[in-house]
């Protein structure tokens, strides 16, 4: 009885698992295809594998230049997430007063909003910034990379504040009787301390930043400024969807983060579990 329960354990996940990744086998299949090869049988394999629906992909996303801005976009904004939110979660950790608890309950309520909530009100105060202050903020690159990192930084210390409250204080104050400043204590000391957690931090905002079509859709409206995915809305028109193109295109989309992803994702459970649960 016992093996036949793992058994049918394993094909119970077996299922789930394939159940999760169809998606992917359909978009992989489907991307492969021409449009009435597609309509025909959307789960069987192409006829003939060729590599032409990309390449005619990539012309017409402009896609050299897509992933160009996605990742500026995304290397600009994670650095100055990892910099801001390491920092800010120090100085949180190590200030015991009511204000460095506010601050800190603040960032986690605001973990609780949904974007959509805010997005009318966020596109009224980046207008009156622009007028204001003269700051362009809709259309360039550094309005997106300023806007996400206000929107990722909440999670960002939430996971760092956890990590850095289980490094000994005493290291610290050893490097101060040492004559180390505080940025030093923090750069030399702290900084390389939370090498698991910031790994964590960085697959988490790469995905959810590269994958993100709302908030560029909002801002961007130049098409030499277009990210991957707002690149991608280019085969779903108003009257017809070029399918097998659109799957060539999400593919070329998903393969750059999924590489990311296996390179660093034995980092994920190690940092949360770490920074988090700490």
């Amino acid at each position: 009885m016992r093996k036949i329960r793992e058994f049918t354990k394993e094909i119970l996940l077996l299922i789930i698992a394939l159940f999760f990744l169809s998606p992917i086998y359909i978009i992989i299949v489907n991307s492969f295809k021409d449009r009435q090869e597609l309509y025909e049988n959307a789960l069987a394999f192409p006829k003939n594998f060729s590599f032409k629906y990309y390449f005619e992909a990539m012309e017409k996303m402009n896609f050299l230049n897509a992933l160009g801005n996605s990742l500026y976009i995304t290397i600009i904004s994670v650095g100055i997430i990892v910099v801001l939110s390491s920092m800010t979660a120090w100085m949180l950790a190590r200030t015991n007063n009511k204000l460095s608890k506010f601050i800190f309950m603040t960032f986690i309520a605001t973990m609780l909003i949904p974007f959509q909530t805010l997005m009318m009100p966020l596109m009224q105060l980046m207008s009156s910034i622009t007028n204001i202050l003269h700051i362009p903020m809709f259309n360039t690159r550094e309005g997106l990379i300023f806007m996400h990192v206000g929107f990722s930084s909440s999670i960002s210390v939430f996971l760092y504040h956890g990590f850095v409250k289980s490094i000994p204080f005493t290291l610290e104050e050893a490097a101060t009787i040492d004559g180390a400043s505080k940025f030093g204590v923090f750069w030399r000391i702290i900084f390389p301390m939370l090498k698991p957690i910031t790994v964590t931090v960085l697959i988490l905002n790469v995905i959810n930043i590269w994958n993100d079509y709302l908030l560029p859709s909002l801002t961007l409206t130049d098409k030499g400024l277009r990210t991957i995915p707002l690149s991608t809305f280019y085969f779903f028109g108003e009257f017809t969807i070029k399918w097998n193109l659109a799957m060539a295109g999400l593919m070329l989309t998903i393969i750059p983060v999924v590489i990311f992803y296996v390179l660093a994702q034995r980092h994920i459970i190690k940092g949360i579990g770490e920074g988090a649960v700490k």
